[in-house]
């Protein structure tokens, strides 16, 4: 499957999801995504920009879980695109296990409460971290995307094909405060970010 997505900083959630279901969107999930990232200890997925990822949605009595591969990412015109497989998956412990014994190591962790929507083929999830700018992910074909953008009413020049990091390090750089994206990193535990020299 193809993922192509850009990504904004949110100015005002309420008001963006009011005009989004306005537009007609449909709330799909609402709760957490938390999503945990492993590497061999040489890093080499990391160093070809493939992930390795499980993410998991616990909403109101229900949790999902899912494995994902995702490709290096390529840049068509503005949007981010990259490969990705994904995968249903019933028992997160014993995944992890396989996981150790393959001889992955767990490398990065992102948590985050999550509102997402489906309008006219796109998906638009707004992100709120822990200690970090609200984001919006748009993801879908371009003509669908830029459907979405407009009914978001955000100026398009603030859409990016940026990754996480990039905005983690805008905000940091902005306010003078460290970001938290994960449990972890709101209790100051920041070895993540520090293995990653970040």
């Amino acid at each position: 499957m193809r993922e192509v997505e850009l990504k904004s900083v949110v100015d005002d959630l309420a008001e963006r999801r009011r005009l989004i279901e306005k537009a007609g969107a449909s709330l799909s999930f609402e709760g957490k995504m938390s999503d945990r990232r492993y590497d061999f200890a040489t890093r080499q997925l990391s160093a070809g920009d493939e992930v390795l990822r499980i993410r998991r949605y616990q909403g109101r009595g229900s949790t999902k879980t899912f494995l994902d591969w995702k490709g290096p990412t390529e840049l068509r015109d503005v949007y981010k695109i990259r490969e990705e497989v994904t995968t249903p998956v019933e028992d997160f412990d014993s995944l992890e296990e396989i996981l150790s014994r393959l001889g992955f190591e767990l490398i990065w962790e992102i948590d985050r409460d999550i509102a997402q929507y489906q309008l006219g083929g796109a998906t638009v999830r707004f992100e709120s971290y822990a200690r970090m700018d609200v984001l919006v992910e748009v993801e879908g074909e371009p003509e669908a995307i830029e459907n979405a953008i407009d009914a978001l009413g955000l100026p398009r020049g603030t859409f990016t094909s940026w990754r996480l990091a990039e905005f983690v390090a805008q905000f940091e750089h902005r306010t003078g405060v460290r970001a938290a994206i994960s449990e972890r990193e709101l209790k100051n535990d920041y070895k993540f970010r520090e293995a990653l020299g970040t």
